[in-house]
């Protein structure tokens, strides 16, 4: 069920949006247009999988075909600016599928949106959530929309990859600091500026600075009194095997010159290099001086967006199964604490045993198969050996017919 604005706060705060999914979740969802013409869309149906604590209250929004585009969104009922005020966005993701490459994102919005053309070209203020594909790639995306540019997290928080739900949480102060959150527990925290590309840096090389031709940077120098001793390149690095012999039958007319075969030198010390001596020039590494960037230009509103007025799942999948469910938008993370006890802390025992459960009964039948496999790979090696077993006696009484015969 879909809760729009609250502007009486339940618990401390303000929620703007909440979606548990029911029945009548497709009278405030749309599903976009794009790819359906070329049977690249993706179909969506409600479900709580085959494992849940709940249901009823666990059904959310689900995956249903392979290697599929999925692209739908639900509008705010009343739009909202962020400004002056903490934003919280959280939802949970289940892929129950044991994802192997796919999204498991939201991407969050301003008002006005074409919800019908919705896609991944589609601009948006914020997406959030987790990202799997192979062995590489298992993070948590938090892209920010700034002047036109989505701008990537360069503190990567690695998502959960089982099969069972999670929730995930990003909180934007309105100070510009952030923190990421997975199952209520705090994964991450930081600066807007600092963790993003948000502004041109604060500082730059002065351009009109640059490296003194004399400075020495080398900390070590060879030593000016340390000659090659006379002779030292005359040493060979092989020499004759002073322990060969010529073999008694060596023919020097048919086998040519015996020569004995070559074996290290001892005595050979590789390449001369002078002792190394602390270089009394030595000045340290440079360190180009920096200046005030002209280009830089403070900004105390980096969380802030004029306006939220769309949330959408707009992701591609190679398997499909993903459950998306419980989205809620707040200005209060304690609001969301609370949405998340009401619904994932309470299924989440109840869910995981359930899994386990499916997981043995897994488990056993495919150690039926198994060994039915083997039983039948067993007999059927029983019957060819009979078979042969067959033949060959054949083979014996007509040899001995034939015999006979003669």
């Amino acid at each position: 069920m879909l809760f729009a604005l609250f502007l009486v706060a339940s618990v401390c705060g303000e929620v703007y949006f909440k979606e548990t999914f029911d029945e009548s979740y497709a009278d405030r969802w749309l599903t976009s247009n794009w790819k359906k013409d070329s049977g690249e869309q993706g179909e969506w149906e409600l479900s709580a999988g085959e494992w849940y604590g709940d249901a009823e209250g666990d059904k959310g929004l689900k995956t249903t075909q392979d290697a599929r585009f999925y692209s739908i969104s639900s509008k705010i009922d009343t739009a909202f600016s962020n400004k002056g005020k903490d934003l919280v966005l959280q939802f949970s993701v289940k892929h129950a599928q044991k994802i192997d490459c796919g999204g498991g994102y939201l991407k969050y919005m301003a008002a006005g949106v074409d919800q019908a053309e919705f896609s991944g070209e589609t601009d948006y203020n914020i997406m959030f959530g987790p990202d799997i594909c192979g062995y590489s790639s298992k993070k948590v995306h938090a892209i920010f929309n700034y002047k036109g540019k989505n701008l990537l997290v360069k503190k990567e928080v690695t998502c959960e990859t089982d099969q069972l739900t999670h929730v995930y949480t990003l909180v934007v102060k309105s100070d510009n600091t952030y923190e990421i959150l997975i199952d209520g527990e705090s994964k991450q925290t930081g600066s807007l500026e600092e963790d993003w590309d948000f502004l041109e840096p604060r500082k730059i090389k002065d351009p009109e600075q640059s490296k003194p031709e004399d400075w020495v940077d080398d900390a070590k120098m060879d030593d000016p009194e340390d000659v090659k001793p006379a002779g030292y390149d005359d040493i060979a690095k092989q020499i004759d095997d002073p322990e060969a012999v010529k073999p008694e039958d060596w023919d020097d007319e048919a086998d040519g010159e015996w020569e004995p075969p070559l074996v290290d030198n001892p005595e050979y010390k590789g390449e001369w290099k002078a002792n190394r001596i602390d270089n009394p020039d030595y000045k340290g590494p440079w360190e180009h001086p920096e200046i005030d960037n002209p280009d830089f230009v403070e900004d105390d509103e980096l969380y802030a967006y004029e306006s939220f007025g769309v949330v959408g799942i707009d992701i591609w999948q190679v398997k499909s199964g993903t459950i998306f469910d419980n989205i809620i938008i707040t200005d209060s993370l304690d609001e969301a604490k609370a949405f998340m006890e009401e619904t994932y802390t309470k299924s989440k025992d109840a869910e995981k045993e359930m899994f386990d459960k499916a997981e043995e009964e897994r488990r056993a039948k495919e150690e039926e198969e198994r060994k039915k496999e083997e039983e039948e790979r067993k007999a059927r090696e029983a019957e060819e050996e009979e078979d042969e077993e067959e033949e060959e006696e054949e083979e014996a009484e007509e040899a001995a017919a034939t015999k006979e015969e003669l």
